[in-house]
């Protein structure tokens, strides 16, 4: 039978590639660019949001204990209190406008008593790929107004380290507030505040993100487009195949050609000729 081709180990081998190929698109590779599109538009929204949104107390937008996300990140809270320089992170291998730096990452404690982190903004490298010197935060109680920031995860779970290369000074590999808690032996509240240009302590204030939608719903849409463009190219040559003279016929399954006309009369006249001699 002509199905018996669909048992034969190369076409058993293609199968299997462009199915798994497929099932990827379908699963794994356009709902992850779905969800990167859809994490883009609500920080856009929030974004948005929060240029004509005026600053609200720290408490109002986030209870005690609750963490930046969502509808919440970006949002400008205003924060009173004095910041606590001698436990101060740097964050490490940062890059800001397409150049390395560092982030600063100042804890500071509100006039209730609660430890939040403030995100100083950034400094630029030295000569050595070192911290270069930067202003030390106000000292006594300021007010600040900063954006509420969700905490960032390291996947390899380092904690903050200083030494030699460092300087003594504390770093870290993400602005997380779980990190400097541990590395400053504080209680530092979930999140950070990022803060905007002009406001007490700030350095270099770091650049808000663009609010375009990026390329990733086209990436998904794509990657649905790859995975049924494999299987209908499957499906094609699978018919192809099911007809007389495909690609993996063999010599033994191949169909006799039919004889034209030509060679049928051409036949006849050697057959009489011999008959003559």
């Amino acid at each position: 039978m002509r199905l018996r081709f669909l048992l034969k180990p190369g076409w058993l081998a293609l199968t299997a590639v462009v199915f798994t190929f497929a099932i990827c698109c379908f699963t794994l590779l356009s709902p992850w660019q779905f969800s990167r599109n859809a994490e883009r538009e609500q920080q856009n929204s929030s974004l948005e949001a929060s240029f004509t949104a005026p600053p609200v107390p720290l408490a109002q937008l986030l209870p005690p204990g609750t963490a930046p996300g969502g509808k919440t990140e970006w949002h400008l809270v205003s924060i009173t209190g004095q910041y606590l320089a001698d436990k101060e992170v740097v964050a490490r291998l940062r890059t800001v406008q397409g150049e390395g730096a560092f982030e600063v990452l100042t804890p500071l404690r509100t006039t209730d008593g609660t430890v939040v982190l403030v995100d100083r903004g950034y400094v630029r490298l030295d000569s050595k790929s070192g911290v270069l010197p930067y202003a030390p935060p106000p000292a006594g109680i300021v007010q600040v107004t900063a954006r509420a920031r969700a905490d960032e995860t390291d996947p390899k779970h380092r904690d903050a380290f200083a030494d030699a290369s460092t300087g003594g000074q504390l770093q870290s590999y993400v602005v997380d507030s779980r990190v400097v808690a541990r590395a400053a032996k504080l209680d530092i509240r979930p999140g950070y505040f990022q803060l905007d240009a002009g406001q007490p302590g700030v350095l270099g204030a770091l650049p808000l993100p663009q609010t375009d939608s990026g390329p990733f719903l086209s990436y998904a849409l794509q990657w649905i487009a790859f995975g049924a463009m494999a299987l209908l190219g499957w499906l094609y040559f699978t018919v192809r195949e099911l007809k007389p003279g495909g690609a993996l016929t063999t010599s033994s399954e191949a169909p006799t050609r039919r004889k034209s006309v030509a060679e049928i009369l051409a036949e006849d006249e050697l057959a009489e000729s011999g008959h003559q001699k």
